[in-house]
């Protein structure tokens, strides 16, 4: 694995996030294509909820606390309603997020030269912290296509009723 590089995407996706998140409205973030998708304020708590709850704390864990505690159960998909995420407000979980991201971006940079391939026994998985270094990067990834999603469903609603068919397929 190459830390170096997969650090760098984590400060890249942050600023493609940053940046698909700017100047969108409380009403904005909040719609849905359909009922049973993200809106963009839920996938904006969903990443704060991660950074804080899966990602960083797993990482530590397996890296330095498994021989003292035992392996934090998440429901990322249920946080979605028990945590209200489409009632919070936007602007405010943007910047909890970005701080959030901030410390674990300070964090990581300490780790360059960690064991990634120390593993740990999860309820699922035997899994090591590279496999949860990586997968941070690939799971921001993930979330920033179905930001674009949700930006291209934003500008097919507000450039009614004018078509956007020739920008493409999509």
């Amino acid at each position: 694995m190459k830390f170096t590089e997969i650090y760098q995407e984590l400060v890249n996706s942050t600023e493609v996030i940053r940046a698909l998140a700017a100047n969108v409205s409380q009403e904005e973030a909040q719609s849905k294509p359909t009922p049973e998708t993200w809106s963009m304020l839920e996938v904006v708590c969903h990443l704060y909820d991660e950074e804080r709850e899966d990602f960083r704390d797993h990482l530590d864990f397996v890296l330095h606390r498994q021989d003292k505690e035992t392996w934090k159960a998440i429901d990322p998909q249920g946080w979605v309603t028990s945590r209200k995420y489409n009632e919070q407000n936007f602007v405010e979980m943007q910047t909890k997020f970005l701080e959030e991201r901030k410390k674990s971006l300070d964090w990581l940079i300490d780790l360059a030269h960690a064991d990634w391939d120390v593993t740990c026994k999860t309820p699922f998985r035997i899994i090591s912290a590279g496999d949860i270094l990586t997968s941070w990067a690939a799971h921001d990834n993930l979330h920033i296509r179905q930001l674009v999603e949700l930006k291209r469903y934003q500008i097919e609603n507000i450039s009614r009723p004018y078509k956007i068919a020739y920008a493409g397929d999509w």
